[in-house]
């Protein structure tokens, strides 16, 4: 018989973006277990609903970061 120990250390991220009143926006959690990311979901919120977690890839994080810029440049102008 062998006793053999394993420890987890988890680390929960999470950013809520949301308007002024607080009940519309979106939420993009990230959980990270031992140094490296285990997943990133991103969801939607209307009032007191949350939209079920959409999980996304690194490709689709930085397709979503490109979206972004381009919205925010042309709110510049």
């Amino acid at each position: 018989m062998a006793i053999r120990r394993s420890q987890s250390n988890i680390v929960n991220i999470s950013f809520a973006i949301t308007t002024e009143d607080g009940k519309a926006g979106v939420t993009i959690a990230q959980a990270i277990v031992n140094g490296t990311s285990a997943g990133v979901s991103f969801r939607t919120l209307n009032g007191a609903r949350k939209s079920a977690a959409i999980n996304l890839d690194r490709a689709a994080l930085v397709d979503l970061q490109a979206a972004l810029n381009e919205v925010l440049e042309g709110e510049e102008a």
